[in-house]
């Protein structure tokens, strides 16, 4: 009987404790996400890997981030939009407009 009451006890005790570590665990994973943008591939792999052991400190704890502005940042669909409308508006087709969005969409 002793055992089952401990075994209750450790049960209670396991499932009290866990929302508040994922809470935390979660938490982690946001600022290391913050922490990591723009980083792709295998860099971002090993970064997040070291972020999230429990002896890391984030660099924003503390610290509002302000996002990017579009001007600064444009997204991949809003160059697409510019550049189909200038593509448009120079009235291109082909292979003259493929070549036009390509240099558009890189630069």
């Amino acid at each position: 009987m002793k055992k089952l009451i401990a075994l209750a006890c450790l049960g209670f005790a396991v499932v009290v404790s866990a929302p508040a570590f994922a809470g935390a665990q979660h938490e982690k994973m946001k600022g290391c996400n913050k922490e990591a943008h723009g980083m792709k591939g295998a860099d971002r792999k090993a970064f997040m890997s070291k972020c999230l052991k429990k002896d890391y400190v984030l660099k924003s704890e503390g610290a509002v981030e302000e996002k990017p502005t579009a001007s600064v940042a444009p997204t991949q669909q809003n160059k697409m939009k510019t550049c189909n409308a200038d593509a448009k508006e120079k009235g291109l087709k082909g292979a003259e407009r493929k070549a036009f969005m390509s240099s558009c969409l890189k630069g």
